[in-house]
């Protein structure tokens, strides 16, 4: 009977297990905002509006000693994280579509330096759990460094930037299926080598948060 139990609470476990890794870094109520907010410096706003949540959040709770607090801790440090990164995305898209999105910019730059510094005073201060969440602090902290320092270029240059690397991308994709189809290679095969190319890639894909089968918008 002990072995039943024990196998149906593995099962049940192993179901829960991807729920969790899936779990939104964003509520219901946020996401439809966001979707709501067609142009890209709204919804940066509204991310930076979001990230200061969180960081709101983070202060009161490490404001006094609470048993299991950690957990909590380090999921809103973990979608904060996962909000700056999609700033960065969001911001990038634009930039490469021609979008001006010099007020949002200006908008998360700023609040981003507010959070990094409550951030870095929590790692100074080393809360007693700080262990528990330590690695999640750290990841958000780089991950707002490296925003802040994005947000510090110029964005026509950045825009050549990104326009030159997705020029340079493509062209090495069209280059190595016109070699994979000399090659007399099934156009299936070909798709799974452009895949597995650009998996072997070290670049960072944050996430999006634009709605299944919803389209950037246009240019203006």
């Amino acid at each position: 009977m002990n072995l039943i139990w024990t196998s149906l609470i593995c099962m049940l476990l192993a179901g829960a297990l991807p729920v969790y890794a899936q779990r939104d870094f964003l509520t219901s109520d946020e996401i439809e905002k966001v979707r709501e907010a067609q142009v890209p410096s709204e919804r940066l706003k509204l991310y930076a509006l979001f990230a200061r949540q969180r960081i709101d959040q983070l202060q009161r709770l490490l404001e006094k000693e609470k048993k299991g607090r950690s957990l909590t801790a380090r999921q809103l440090l973990e979608d904060y994280a996962n909000i700056v990164e999609a700033i960065d995305t969001v911001s990038d898209d634009a930039l490469k579509r021609g979008v001006d999105i010099a007020e949002g910019a200006s908008a998360v730059g700023e609040s981003e330096k507010r959070f990094l510094a409550v951030l870095q005073k929590i790692k100074e201060r080393a809360p007693a759990d700080l262990d528990l969440f330590d690695i999640a602090l750290k990841e958000a902290i780089a991950t707002t460094s490296d925003s802040i320092d994005l947000a510090k270029e110029d964005l026509g240059n950045r825009a050549a930037t990104l326009t030159a690397e997705e020029k340079k991308a493509k062209e090495e994709r069209d280059s190595l299926i016109a070699s994979e189809d000399a090659r007399g290679k099934s156009p299936e095969d070909v798709k799974a080598a452009g895949a597995k190319a650009d998996e072997s890639k070290p670049a960072r894909k944050p996430p999006t948060l634009y709605r299944k089968g919803e389209k950037p918008d246009p240019p203006k």
